[in-house]
Protein backbone atom coordinates (compact mmCIF):
# COMPACT_ATOMS: atom_id res chain seq x y z
CA UNK A 1 0.00 0.00 0.00
CA UNK A 2 2.79 2.61 0.85
CA UNK A 3 4.31 1.46 -2.32
CA UNK A 4 1.31 2.36 -4.15
CA UNK A 5 0.79 5.60 -2.24
CA UNK A 6 4.63 6.87 -3.26
CA UNK A 7 4.14 5.47 -6.80
CA UNK A 8 1.00 7.83 -7.02
CA UNK A 9 3.08 11.07 -5.25
CA UNK A 10 5.47 10.62 -7.59
CA UNK A 11 3.39 10.71 -10.66
CA UNK A 12 1.54 13.75 -9.18
CA UNK A 13 4.76 15.22 -8.44
CA UNK A 14 5.79 14.52 -12.10
CA UNK A 15 2.70 16.09 -13.42
CA UNK A 16 2.43 19.07 -11.65
CA UNK A 17 6.21 20.00 -12.78
CA UNK A 18 6.80 19.00 -16.30
CA UNK A 19 4.97 21.62 -18.10
CA UNK A 20 5.96 24.01 -20.56
CA UNK A 21 5.93 27.72 -21.09
CA UNK A 22 4.19 28.67 -24.02
CA UNK A 23 6.79 29.29 -27.48
CA UNK A 24 4.33 29.63 -30.03
CA UNK A 25 1.84 32.53 -28.68
CA UNK A 26 2.98 34.64 -30.72
CA UNK A 27 3.85 36.83 -28.10
CA UNK A 28 7.53 36.54 -26.47
CA UNK A 29 9.52 37.31 -29.11
CA UNK A 30 7.88 41.05 -30.44
CA UNK A 31 7.79 41.69 -26.84
CA UNK A 32 11.17 41.29 -26.24
CA UNK A 33 12.51 42.98 -29.60
CA UNK A 34 9.96 45.88 -28.85
CA UNK A 35 11.75 46.17 -25.80
CA UNK A 36 15.15 46.32 -26.72
CA UNK A 37 14.60 48.18 -29.74
CA UNK A 38 13.15 50.93 -28.55
CA UNK A 39 15.57 51.33 -25.50
CA UNK A 40 18.63 51.25 -28.06
CA UNK A 41 16.79 52.76 -31.03
CA UNK A 42 15.92 55.69 -29.40
CA UNK A 43 18.29 55.85 -26.69
CA UNK A 44 21.08 55.81 -29.78
CA UNK A 45 18.81 58.78 -31.83
CA UNK A 46 18.92 61.02 -28.66
CA UNK A 47 22.30 61.09 -28.09
CA UNK A 48 23.33 61.64 -31.74
CA UNK A 49 20.81 64.57 -31.73
CA UNK A 50 22.67 65.55 -28.48
CA UNK A 51 26.04 65.03 -29.68
CA UNK A 52 25.28 67.38 -32.71
CA UNK A 53 25.10 70.16 -29.79
CA UNK A 54 21.33 70.19 -30.16
CA UNK A 55 19.32 71.94 -27.14
CA UNK A 56 17.34 70.11 -25.01
CA UNK A 57 13.67 70.95 -26.41
CA UNK A 58 15.05 69.15 -29.51
CA UNK A 59 16.17 66.50 -27.91
CA UNK A 60 12.51 65.67 -26.28
CA UNK A 61 10.86 66.07 -29.71
CA UNK A 62 13.16 63.45 -31.23
CA UNK A 63 12.32 61.43 -28.77
CA UNK A 64 9.10 61.52 -28.73
CA UNK A 65 8.71 61.30 -32.28
CA UNK A 66 11.16 58.46 -32.24
CA UNK A 67 8.58 56.91 -29.83
CA UNK A 68 5.93 57.42 -31.66
CA UNK A 69 6.77 56.47 -34.99
CA UNK A 70 8.69 52.92 -33.78
CA UNK A 71 6.26 51.99 -31.97
CA UNK A 72 3.71 52.13 -34.79
CA UNK A 73 6.44 50.74 -37.55
CA UNK A 74 7.07 47.84 -35.12
CA UNK A 75 3.21 46.73 -34.50
CA UNK A 76 3.13 47.31 -38.55
CA UNK A 77 5.69 45.19 -39.03
CA UNK A 78 5.16 42.48 -36.78
CA UNK A 79 1.47 41.96 -37.87
CA UNK A 80 2.11 42.07 -41.56
CA UNK A 81 5.25 39.42 -40.69
CA UNK A 82 2.88 37.25 -38.57
CA UNK A 83 0.01 37.65 -40.59
CA UNK A 84 1.65 36.32 -43.82
CA UNK A 85 3.40 33.31 -41.77
CA UNK A 86 -0.19 32.69 -40.44
CA UNK A 87 -1.56 32.53 -44.04
CA UNK A 88 1.36 30.54 -45.71
CA UNK A 89 0.90 28.11 -42.92
CA UNK A 90 -3.03 28.14 -43.62
CA UNK A 91 -2.38 27.47 -47.21
CA UNK A 92 -0.03 24.26 -46.42
CA UNK A 93 -2.82 23.16 -44.34
CA UNK A 94 -5.60 23.33 -47.14
CA UNK A 95 -3.05 21.55 -49.31
CA UNK A 96 -2.88 18.56 -46.63
CA UNK A 97 -6.64 18.63 -46.28
CA UNK A 98 -7.56 18.30 -50.07
CA UNK A 99 -4.30 15.73 -49.72
CA UNK A 100 -6.19 13.62 -47.06
CA UNK A 101 -9.65 13.81 -48.66
CA UNK A 102 -8.69 12.57 -52.20
CA UNK A 103 -5.96 10.54 -51.25
CA UNK A 104 -6.63 9.11 -47.99
CA UNK A 105 -4.68 5.52 -48.60
CA UNK A 106 -1.85 7.48 -49.48
CA UNK A 107 -1.85 9.63 -46.95
CA UNK A 108 -1.87 6.92 -44.53
CA UNK A 109 0.95 4.68 -45.54
CA UNK A 110 2.72 7.97 -45.69
CA UNK A 111 1.54 8.25 -42.04
CA UNK A 112 2.78 5.05 -41.36
CA UNK A 113 6.23 5.11 -43.26
CA UNK A 114 7.12 7.91 -40.71
CA UNK A 115 6.80 5.89 -37.75
CA UNK A 116 8.67 2.96 -38.97
CA UNK A 117 11.14 5.62 -40.48
CA UNK A 118 11.35 6.53 -36.34
CA UNK A 119 11.53 3.25 -35.38
CA UNK A 120 7.99 1.39 -34.83
CA UNK A 121 7.75 -1.86 -36.17
CA UNK A 122 5.79 -1.87 -39.47
CA UNK A 123 3.07 -3.48 -38.58
CA UNK A 124 2.42 -1.03 -35.55
CA UNK A 125 3.09 1.24 -37.55
CA UNK A 126 0.38 0.72 -39.94
CA UNK A 127 -1.96 0.47 -36.72
CA UNK A 128 -1.39 2.97 -35.54
CA UNK A 129 -1.57 5.38 -38.49
CA UNK A 130 -4.97 3.69 -39.68
CA UNK A 131 -6.31 4.55 -36.48
CA UNK A 132 -5.22 8.44 -36.34
CA UNK A 133 -6.93 8.45 -39.43
CA UNK A 134 -10.08 7.66 -38.63
CA UNK A 135 -10.72 11.08 -37.58
CA UNK A 136 -9.84 13.64 -40.27
CA UNK A 137 -9.10 16.42 -38.34
CA UNK A 138 -7.17 14.34 -35.86
CA UNK A 139 -5.19 13.10 -38.98
CA UNK A 140 -4.80 16.97 -40.34
CA UNK A 141 -2.95 17.93 -37.44
CA UNK A 142 -0.89 14.26 -36.85
CA UNK A 143 0.79 15.14 -40.61
CA UNK A 144 0.85 18.91 -40.01
CA UNK A 145 3.18 18.57 -37.04
CA UNK A 146 4.74 15.18 -38.51
CA UNK A 147 5.58 16.82 -42.29
CA UNK A 148 5.18 20.59 -41.71
CA UNK A 149 6.40 20.82 -37.75
CA UNK A 150 3.20 23.02 -36.92
CA UNK A 151 0.47 22.51 -35.14
CA UNK A 152 -3.03 23.57 -36.44
CA UNK A 153 -4.04 25.03 -33.19
CA UNK A 154 -1.80 26.59 -32.04
CA UNK A 155 -0.68 29.35 -34.85
CA UNK A 156 0.89 32.84 -33.45
CA UNK A 157 -1.74 35.39 -33.68
CA UNK A 158 -1.43 38.37 -35.63
CA UNK A 159 -2.97 40.94 -33.07
CA UNK A 160 -1.20 39.17 -30.21
CA UNK A 161 1.66 40.12 -31.60
CA UNK A 162 1.53 43.73 -32.79
CA UNK A 163 0.11 44.63 -29.57
CA UNK A 164 2.97 42.88 -27.92
CA UNK A 165 5.80 44.63 -30.07
CA UNK A 166 3.77 48.09 -30.02
CA UNK A 167 3.16 48.40 -26.46
CA UNK A 168 6.83 47.01 -25.45
CA UNK A 169 8.40 49.47 -28.00
CA UNK A 170 6.78 52.52 -26.39
CA UNK A 171 7.71 51.46 -23.11
CA UNK A 172 11.33 50.84 -23.97
CA UNK A 173 11.42 53.84 -26.19
CA UNK A 174 10.44 55.65 -23.18
CA UNK A 175 12.83 55.25 -20.52
CA UNK A 176 15.47 57.99 -22.23
CA UNK A 177 12.87 60.44 -23.04
CA UNK A 178 11.35 59.90 -19.42
CA UNK A 179 14.45 62.25 -17.40
CA UNK A 180 13.75 64.56 -19.91
CA UNK A 181 9.89 65.11 -18.88
CA UNK A 182 10.70 65.52 -15.42
CA UNK A 183 12.58 68.40 -16.04
CA UNK A 184 16.40 67.01 -16.27
CA UNK A 185 18.20 68.93 -19.00
CA UNK A 186 21.36 67.02 -19.07
CA UNK A 187 22.11 63.97 -21.27
CA UNK A 188 23.51 62.00 -18.48
CA UNK A 189 20.56 60.75 -16.56
CA UNK A 190 18.89 59.30 -19.70
CA UNK A 191 21.89 57.35 -20.43
CA UNK A 192 21.95 55.90 -17.31
CA UNK A 193 18.21 55.09 -17.10
CA UNK A 194 18.53 53.33 -20.51
CA UNK A 195 21.45 51.70 -19.78
CA UNK A 196 19.79 50.34 -16.19
CA UNK A 197 16.80 49.73 -18.59
CA UNK A 198 18.61 47.19 -21.17
CA UNK A 199 20.56 45.64 -17.96
CA UNK A 200 17.01 45.05 -16.94
CA UNK A 201 15.38 44.17 -19.91
CA UNK A 202 18.53 41.63 -20.27
CA UNK A 203 17.77 40.02 -16.89
CA UNK A 204 14.19 39.41 -17.12
CA UNK A 205 14.45 38.22 -20.93
CA UNK A 206 16.80 35.76 -18.66
CA UNK A 207 13.95 33.86 -16.82
CA UNK A 208 12.46 32.42 -19.98
CA UNK A 209 15.83 31.26 -21.43
CA UNK A 210 19.01 29.51 -20.50
CA UNK A 211 21.41 32.21 -19.63
CA UNK A 212 22.20 33.27 -16.60
CA UNK A 213 20.80 36.94 -15.65
CA UNK A 214 24.12 38.90 -15.35
CA UNK A 215 25.24 37.77 -18.38
CA UNK A 216 22.15 38.16 -20.55
CA UNK A 217 22.36 41.58 -18.81
CA UNK A 218 25.23 42.56 -19.46
CA UNK A 219 25.13 41.86 -23.10
CA UNK A 220 22.20 43.95 -23.79
CA UNK A 221 24.38 46.88 -21.76
CA UNK A 222 27.08 46.68 -23.83
CA UNK A 223 25.13 46.45 -26.82
CA UNK A 224 23.05 49.56 -26.40
CA UNK A 225 26.28 51.33 -24.85
CA UNK A 226 28.34 50.43 -27.96
CA UNK A 227 25.23 51.90 -30.26
CA UNK A 228 24.49 55.15 -27.73
CA UNK A 229 28.24 55.95 -28.30
CA UNK A 230 28.97 55.46 -31.93
CA UNK A 231 25.64 57.42 -32.76
CA UNK A 232 26.81 60.41 -30.15
CA UNK A 233 30.58 60.81 -31.96
CA UNK A 234 28.93 60.74 -35.21
CA UNK A 235 26.39 63.23 -34.31
CA UNK A 236 29.28 65.25 -32.54
CA UNK A 237 31.06 64.86 -36.43
CA UNK A 238 27.95 66.02 -38.07
CA UNK A 239 27.38 68.22 -36.20
CA UNK A 240 30.62 70.40 -36.64
CA UNK A 241 30.38 69.00 -40.40
CA UNK A 242 27.34 71.53 -40.45
CA UNK A 243 28.45 73.74 -38.53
Amino acid sequence: MAIIETEAALHEAHRDNHTHRDVNGGWLRPAVFGAMDGLVSNLALMTGVAGGAMGRQAIVVTGLAGLAAGAFSMAAGEYTSVASQRELVEAELDVERRELRKHPQDEEEELAALYVARGVEPELARQVARQLSADPEQALEIHAREELGIDPGDLPSPLVAAVSSFGSFALGALLPVLPYLLGASALWPAVLLALAGLFGCGAVVARVTARSWWFSGLRQLALGGAAAGVTYALGSLFGTAVG
